[in-house]
């Protein structure tokens, strides 16, 4: 495992959906004098989100010097872009339900695609989803599923599905992250329902069948998760997409599940603000890491699924099958969307119950 990933994917695990480094990242720059000043890309996302290795060739190639602000959470980037009413940033990276929001509160200027001549190099399995249906505002960059992984030398039940996490021969032996829509979530998966329900009465119904799923868990916890499953703390685990990477590259054997019952699916996307003060500096960096030899670098760091196809074939072997989706790979994907406010309030209701009989 290269020293990069470790660190970035620490600083990733706070993603909702929905959690190494090349070649020099100088691509273009490399042998030549550094571009003049332009000016300055205001990018506003989670903190280490891309290798400093790509930024530092994305400047020296522009001239363009980067403002790297981050967020703990969508909520709180939502916040300050309507407290800026579209200003202040000139490129946003957040979660898809957030960006939906955005969208529809005017705070999202439309693409002008004739700037972005890598953009065909976007995969198309992750374009055309419910927060941007057109294509028209957003460019997708790293999706994650939620993965349930296992270590069959520490249990002898073999995981295909999320009810096999049910078994009693597990009990105090699981690590769930600590995201209420995806666990209440896998609890509805299990009882054949859309994570996306709105039916208050289903949702209560998911939450008794996650009280049954309540004396097999050991943690429940966001950060690091993937450390309790390579130190065998547990001997299964539902993590996020980058953590799954990491647990994989510290033990080969560690089983990877996509459950019988489907996925949940979630995506990441770049978008500029409608006021956003620097829009040509934005555009650049879209369009320099569309690149497919920047796009490797980026993702061999992040450790999410790569969403340039154009990249797949350059990422190196020991992370291909973390960082694309499995050849064959058929299993139902369902994207975690806004809902309404009272099947919200239920969601917060039956997690509050579930953490508090696990404890």
């Amino acid at each position: 495992m290269k020293k990069g990933i470790s660190l970035a994917l620490c600083a990733a695990l706070c993603l909702g959906l929905l959690a190494g480094c090349g070649a020099s990242s100088q691509a273009g720059a490399s042998g030549s004098a550094p571009a003049e000043k332009k000016g300055t890309l205001n990018l506003y996302t989670w903190e280490g989100m891309f290798p400093q290795e790509v930024l530092d060739g994305f400047t020296a190639e522009t001239g363009y010097e980067i403002s790297y602000s981050s967020f703990d959470t969508d909520e709180t980037m939502l916040a300050k872009l309507e407290a800026a009413e579209g200003g202040d940033y000139d490129l946003v990276i957040a979660d898809d339900y957030i960006i939906e929001t955005a969208i529809a509160e005017g705070l999202v200027s439309e693409l002008d695609k004739t700037k972005l001549e890598n953009l065909g190099n976007v995969n198309p399995l992750y374009q055309g989803q419910f927060y941007d249906p057109e294509d028209a505002y957003t460019v997708p960059y790293g999706a994650g599923v939620m993965t349930l992984v296992y270590d069959p030398t520490l249990t002898d039940v073999e995981i295909t599905s999320y009810a096999d996490l049910w078994d009693p021969a597990l009990a105090d032996n699981i690590a769930v992250v600590d995201n209420y829509r995806v666990i209440n979530g896998m609890a509805l998966k299990v009882l054949g329902e859309s994570y996306n329900v709105a039916d208050t009465q289903v949702i209560r119904n998911a939450g008794d069948k996650l009280l049954e799923l309540a004396p097999n868990i050991r943690l429940i916890k966001n950060d690091n998760v993937q450390d309790d499953l390579i130190s065998g703390e547990v001997a299964a685990a539902v993590m996020y997409t980058s953590q799954v990477t990491l647990a994989c590259l510290a033990n080969p054997e560690l089983e990877v599940v996509y459950p019988e019952e489907g996925v949940g699916f979630g995506i990441m996307a770049q978008f500029i603000p409608s006021q956003a003060p620097n829009k040509d500096a934005a555009y650049a960096f879209i369009d320099y890491i569309l690149r497919p030899e920047v796009a490797k670098q980026c993702f061999e760091w992040l450790g999410y699924y790569c969403t340039n196809q154009a990249a797949d074939d350059l990422i190196e072997e020991e992370y291909k099958s973390f960082l694309t989706l499995p050849e064959g790979f058929n299993t139902e994907m369902e994207m975690i969307e806004n809902i309404t406010p009272e099947a919200e309030e239920m969601h917060m209701q039956v997690w509050t119950e579930f953490k508090a009989a696990c404890e």
